[in-house]
């Protein structure tokens, strides 16, 4: 039995997803015609893509995601990045949507491709930008905590949105923020706060992900008649 395939890359590390997972095959995030050499194998059983590139090179174009979904015999699911917008669009032909970001985009809270994406090292992944879904779930958090007030959150929402998503860093946001609305009292509280409290929704639904493979793997494994 073919392993599952799973496009991963900054959303999720190979390493902490094969603590969960080991049985999977990882790859770099997907790049356009990935999967259209998937789509044109015949030992494709499940698919995963979590993240893409942006900036790098082209990503999987929808079309070209589209053909894989409709390969009769493929699972095909998507999560967390640019996963979630293909599920988003490839919905109704079969493709999976999982976790929080499917579900923003797909009740339409968020719309725009930069709301995940983000820049990345070659090689090991490192996040070198943040992801303004992530930026907006961490604002909500430290708002509900009572660390900054509904004021400053929705501030620095906006000048964060208006960073280009390569720049897009908390230091920066947290100094742009101070330099534009000097008479927000509270931005600096969100500096000591995000160092210890960072927390990620792409990171989140990527392991939702591995976990939906991760079991329905091991169901195929226990049921192999049931699976042809």
């Amino acid at each position: 039995m073919a392993k599952p395939i799973i496009f991963l890359g900054p959303s999720l590390s190979h390493e902490k997803a094969r603590t969960l997972f080991p049985d999977a095959d990882y790859r770099p995030p997907a790049k356009k015609g990935d999967l259209l050499r998937l789509a044109a194998s015949p030992d494709v059983g499940m698919v995963g893509l979590v993240d893409g590139v942006f900036l790098q090179d082209y990503p999987p174009t929808p079309i070209e995601v589209y053909q894989l979904a409709r390969r009769e015999g493929v699972l095909l699911a998507g999560a967390a990045s640019l996963g979630a917008l293909r599920a988003v669009e490839l919905e109704k032909f079969g493709m999976v949507g999982i976790g929080r970001v499917f579900e923003l985009y797909k009740k339409g809270k968020v719309d725009a491709d930069d709301e995940v994406a983000v820049t990345f090292a070659d090689g090991d992944f490192h996040l070198q930008s943040e992801a303004m879904i992530d930026i907006r779930y961490n604002l909500y958090l430290a708002k509900k905590k009572g660390v900054i007030s509904e004021a400053t959150k929705k501030v620095m929402v906006r000048v964060a949105k208006g960073i280009y998503f390569p720049h897009r860093n908390y230091q920066d946001i947290i100094d742009e923020t101070k330099r534009l609305h000097p008479e927000l009292g509270d931005v600096e509280n969100f500096r000591t706060y995000i160092v210890e409290n960072r927390k990620s929704l792409k990171e989140m639904d990527a392991l939702r992900l591995v976990q939906f493979f991760k079991e329905r793997h091991e169901a195929n494994l226990k049921s192999p008649v049931q699976e042809s």
